[in-house]
């Protein structure tokens, strides 16, 4: 059962720890069921952030039911140039996100259903987590093959994977988190997490790739609402709690003091991109400009999201040194991404000779750089 989410039971459930004015703790007993009514990544983020920063899980866990608006979602510690295509997602409007745990890439859409399991530290039991759901799956539909692997992904058939898995583990608090595939947009997943950039360098954790299929494709019951409300149950069996799920909003600071400014911070740029393990890129461009074909070499060193170094070689007939240069220069300091890139790059491109044939090269090698950020 659904029960939104009011002040009056806020009280009733819940009471304040850890913050000064009204605020969300769990007194129910046994724990809590919660649902976001929000689909913004960021959102559902912050209110993970929120429960493990403030709340006293002691003998009281939490499940936290949410879904997301289409949305690559990167582990801590990756790069999100090598695990997405990002000027595609710009294109088709996907947002990007950095969550606060490890682990691999993952694409979110409504399509997906995000369970988060939080405890303490000490009861802190992925696989168990994971046993959970698998029972809530064959409640659902007996005869479906899913089995929990050794690097704790759910497996459908023996093969498809259906669950990643990944976890913050703080001080006294924990939680994990996992996916679940219902109805995900085939043709979308499989695009973004394609990346398309050459020749990057890093020791980012990168994501292993494997072969997926949606639950839905096997029995058309089970869609994202049956399965949740099923996960929801077997919860409330296991914890011997009411299997009702409460619904939350996760913008509401008289529940959640504080949590749009955790929201704002997990969409920076300084979080999202800033927080990328330092890489370089070493690739190479191929330029033609009537009829005259050239190849141009790039190396960029990037630290915190910025440049840090650069340089650019081209054959001296191509364009001259001291234009190489200058443009290499510029770009020391300035984020490594296309929007700022193209404001520095239409500076320069006002300072540039008014030789036709120069110009149209630089413009030429300036938007070439641009599509590797």
């Amino acid at each position: 059962m659904l029960i939104p989410f009011s002040m009056k039971n806020c009280f009733q459930l819940l009471y304040i720890v850890k913050v000064p004015k009204a605020g969300l703790k769990n007194t129910a007993k046994g724990g809590l069921i919660l649902q976001s009514t929000s689909n913004n990544i960021y959102q559902n983020l912050a209110v993970e952030d929120w429960i493990h920063d403030h709340m006293n899980l002691e003998g009281k866990p939490i499940l936290f039911l949410w879904r997301n608006s289409p949305t690559v979602v990167i582990g801590r510690h990756q790069n999100p140039w090598q695990e997405c295509n990002i000027n595609l997602m710009r294109e088709k409007g996907i947002k990007l996100a950095r969550r606060r745990s490890g682990g691999g890439t993952v694409y979110h859409d409504m399509g997906n259903i995000n369970l988060t399991f939080f405890t303490t530290k000490t009861k802190y039991n992925r696989m168990e987590n994971l046993k959970l759901v698998i029972r809530a799956l064959n409640a659902v539909q007996p005869q479906l093959d899913v089995q929990a692997t050794d690097r704790l992904d759910l497996l459908l058939e023996g093969q498809f994977k259906i669950s990643g898995t990944a976890s913050k583990i703080g001080r006294t608090t924990a939680y994990h988190h996992c996916t679940l595939l219902c109805s995900t947009d085939w043709i979308s997943l499989s695009s973004v997490l394609k990346s398309p950039y050459q020749g990057i360098k890093s020791n980012a954790t990168c994501s292993v790739h494997s072969l997926v299929k949606n639950l839905l494709e096997n029995d058309d019951t089970l869609t994202c609402e049956v399965l949740m409300e099923s996960i929801a149950a077997e919860y409330a069996a296991c914890h011997q709690i009411e299997s009702n799920i409460i619904l939350i909003n996760p913008t509401d600071e008289t529940v959640f003091p504080g949590i749009n400014r955790k929201a704002e911070e997990l969409q920076a740029w300084e979080w999202i991109y800033g927080k990328t393990p330092k890489f370089s890129v070493n690739t190479s461009l191929n330029l033609l400009s009537d009829q005259s074909h050239s190849e141009i070499k790039i190396h960029i060193d990037v630290k915190n999201g910025r440049i840090e170094d650069c340089s650019i070689d081209a054959p001296d007939h191509w364009l001259p040194q001291e234009m190489l240069d200058k443009l290499s220069t510029r770009f020391i300091g300035n984020k490594f991404c296309q929007s700022e890139a193209t404001v520095l790059i239409n500076a320069l491109l006002r300072t540039c000779p008014k030789d036709h044939e120069l110009y149209s090269k630089w413009h030429l090698l300036c938007e070439k750089v641009k599509t590797i950020m």
